[in-house]
């Protein structure tokens, strides 16, 4: 346990894993949120009967999603990875298999994919909540728009994280990434049907 505990902190205290991984979580984070209103406000409209449903159809889009930002991070970080030790490895005149390096790239490579993947999960499974609650504490539409005023506020964070890390105004950035979600509300909104 204290060998990944030891691996963890060292690729952890690389600057470049994290700003990677750091892109692919709000990257994917925002594309799974502004799925997750889309869902919402296309259930709702379409006549779903109840809050069960909506979540049902919003799990539906979390393993998709999901799986999608794992795998595809997965492969692009280990064809990336591969090209840059075969480089290493012609400049080095030298084999790189099973050497620290190696070993290092690739749990950069499982860190990238495992934060790829819990992005568009946030960003989708945490407005379904109020959904649970629809026949108790809300209706149907009341469960709708606190979804969706969930979803903005967790764009609202993703803005202010990255604006805060890159010296802009984090709250200007927080609304520039929450107008993205009320944008996608209603252009549900005004679809015909």
């Amino acid at each position: 346990m204290s060998s990944i505990r030891r691996r963890l902190s060292r690729l952890l205290g690389k600057a470049e894993v994290r700003s990677i991984a750091r892109r692919y979580f709000v990257s994917n984070g925002f594309d799974g949120t502004l799925t997750g209103i889309g869902v919402v406000v296309g259930s709702v409209l379409s006549g779903v009967p109840d809050g069960v449903t909506v979540v049902k159809i919003g799990l539906g889009a979390a393993v998709g999603l999901g799986t999608s930002a794992v795998w595809s991070v997965w492969e692009i970080e280990r064809a990336e990875t591969r090209a840059d030790i075969g480089r290493l490895e012609r400049a080095m005149l030298t084999d790189l298999d099973d050497t620290r390096l190696e070993r290092e790239r690739s749990s950069a490579r499982l860190f990238h994919a495992t934060m790829s993947g819990l992005g568009p999960l946030i960003g989708i499974l945490v407005p379904l909540v109020p959904f649970l609650f629809e026949g108790t504490v809300f209706t149907l539409a009341e469960a709708a728009v606190v979804s969706v005023g969930i979803g903005i506020g967790i764009l609202g964070v993703f803005g202010a994280y990255m604006g805060s890390i890159s010296g802009q105004r984090w709250y200007v950035a927080a609304l520039r990434m929450a107008l993205a979600g009320l944008v996608v509300a209603l252009l549900n909104l005004a679809l015909p049907g």
